[in-house]
């Protein structure tokens, strides 16, 4: 198992939390996303997976769910 952690900007609600969710969520490898919300601010994702995770897929997975990684 491996343990990625980002932070995530722009978060406001539950509703945006499970978007994230959703999308990294539906990464290969991935069985758990925590999110520690922060509303408005910055928060901490923690993604646990298989095996290390791609930069970039985390990256296109957060902007699909229409926010920023720091």
């Amino acid at each position: 198992m491996t343990t990625t952690n980002i932070t995530v900007s722009g978060m406001t609600c539950g509703h945006c939390e499970a978007a994230v969710k959703e999308e990294l969520g539906a990464l290969a490898g991935v069985s758990d996303v925590s999110i520690e919300l922060n509303a408005g601010g910055d928060s901490p994702v923690t993604i646990t997976s298989a095996d290390a995770l791609d930069d970039a897929a985390i990256r296109a997975a957060v902007d699909e769910a229409g926010y920023e990684v720091k």
